[in-house]
């Protein structure tokens, strides 16, 4: 498999025979390769180029230039584009008018990016679904969207108007064009984000990140927690503990990926022989063993932050650290989310925040529906990317009115609460599977075969009988 991915990967091929023996795409390869030497330069970063030791603008442009080699190594001359992209939008941002500026920028940062995707899909190589270019600008695109939207923010005449949190992240000045670099192409996010506000990006350059959440913390506990201001929390078992969730992660992905395919489960031959009760387990074990190379490379950057000296969001009540400012996900709230949308909000948070700001709490006509339409857009052209994101419109509306019409019967008493939460934890894991696995297929046709043996004519018929029963049998059983 490796060398039949080769010619597809225009990054170095100095790994080449590594990938050879370990029979993975030389791109991953890479992609692993460039991130433990991010999290080397990110332990070096914070011992020896610590804000108290170096100005803000050596942190810069080192930060800058090490995220630039990581794209050269990755993506070889494809990095360019992240310079295109960014260059393009702080064009915008300098030159457009205050009032339209982040829509300007939102609209040449997202079309470039989708440029990009189309070409890389349909003109170079439809279906190779492994570290790709693209997957950088994406992360590069949430950034530059949501600068451009907090300095509209901050300078914005009609202040007044914004809730009190677009107050917290606006951005009073224009970045410099060092300063923006920065923040977009750093080595510790260049490759797998995630992403961050500007804000909380130059408080940790400059290194003040500590000391707002220090009086926070002292004002809040009192003289208990005030010795925690004098001294600069170490990140240090946290990314010790990421390390070792990344670790595990790997292994149960490179183990159980190959041995439970989601293809299999539009098999014809699996499809006919097998019972439908036994076809969704499978499909649920499918899901379940690719979630571990999300959590693997997300954590994983996670980490690298971390290691970097940037994360940290304060105590807990016992005093020790956090590190979650920026991560990306909460595995066993995702794992053991007994709703639709408690498993959405555990799953890459970052991008799930980054929505939640720029398009569904501006968006006045149907938010929820045009934030799933943004969402699919900028994950890629995929045609299995709008069918997911189609059926997560009709799986959230079915989940808020299951919860409203449904949960309060089961409040009654702890043992009905007990087996709500069974039966919606079952039911989450069901309908995430069936709404992702069209993602995993990507296209038209093996999408079209997945939904047109799981939703059968017989099936639709009985799962409509359950909602009219459910609407007149549940007040009947409960009053």
């Amino acid at each position: 498999m490796a060398t039949q991915t080769t010619a597809s990967c225009t990054g170095s091929t100095l790994l080449q025979p590594i990938s050879e023996i370990i029979n993975l795409p030389l791109d991953q390869v890479n992609f692993v390769a460039g991130q433990l030497f991010a999290l080397l330069m990110a332990v070096w970063f914070r011992l020896y180029l610590h804000p108290s030791k170096t100005s803000p603008f050596i942190r810069h442009v080192v930060a800058t230039l090490l995220g630039f080699y990581l794209a050269l190594f990755c993506f070889g001359w494809y990095s360019l584009h992240f310079l295109v992209q960014s260059g393009l939008s702080y064009s915008v941002m300098i030159f457009a008018g205050l009032e339209h500026m982040h829509k300007y920028c939102f609209i040449v940062t997202l079309g470039y990016l989708i440029l990009c995707q189309i070409t890389r899909v349909y003109v170079f190589d439809y279906g190779m679904y492994s570290a790709d270019f693209t997957g950088p600008m994406m992360v590069i695109t949430q950034k530059i969207t949501s600068l451009a939207f907090e300095i509209h923010d901050g300078k914005a005449i009609m202040k007044m108007s914004l809730r009190h949190m677009c107050f917290q992240r606006s951005c009073v000045r224009m970045p410099s064009l060092l300063e923006y670099l920065s923040y977009n192409c750093n080595f510790m996010g260049i490759l797998a984000g995630p992403t961050c506000s500007y804000n909380n990006y130059i408080a940790f350059i400059e290194g003040t990140g500590y000391q707002p959440r220090h009086q926070e913390n002292a004002n809040a506990n009192g003289k208990e927690n005030g010795k925690y201001k004098q001294s600069e929390p170490s990140p240090k078992n946290d990314v010790i503990s990421k390390l070792c969730t990344c670790a595990i992660s790997l292994a149960i992905y490179l183990s159980l990926c190959k041995l439970l395919p989601v293809e299999h489960s539009i098999d014809d031959d699996f499809v006919s022989s097998t019972p439908f009760y036994l076809q969704v387990i499978y499909l649920y074990l499918a899901m379940l063993a690719l979630r571990p190379k999300y959590y693997f490379v997300w954590t994983l950057a996670d980490a690298i932050n971390n290691a970097a000296g940037f994360g940290f969001n304060g105590y807990n009540k016992d005093g020790s650290p956090r590190w979650d400012l920026i991560s990306n996900l909460r595995i066993l709230d995702i794992e053991f989310a007994t709703s639709f949308k408690s498993f959405l909000d555990n799953w890459n948070i970052q991008t799930a925040l980054w929505l939640k700001r720029v398009c569904y709490e501006r968006c006045a006509i149907n938010p929820t529906a045009a934030t799933f339409l943004l969402s699919a857009m900028w994950h890629g052209v995929y045609p299995g990317y709008y069918l997911t994101f189609l059926t997560g419109i009709a799986m959230t509306m079915a989940a808020r009115a299951v919860r409203h019409n449904i949960r309060p019967y089961f409040l009654v008493s702890d043992s009905y609460k007990c087996i709500y939460d069974v039966i919606t934890w079952a039911w989450t894991q069901i309908a995430i599977s069936y709404t992702v696995a069209p993602f995993v297929l990507l296209a038209v046709g093996p999408s079209l075969k997945f939904y047109r043996y799981v939703c059968s004519a017989e099936y639709c018929v009985d799962i409509d009988s359950i909602f009219v029963q459910e609407r007149i049998l549940w007040p009947l059983l409960f009053c």
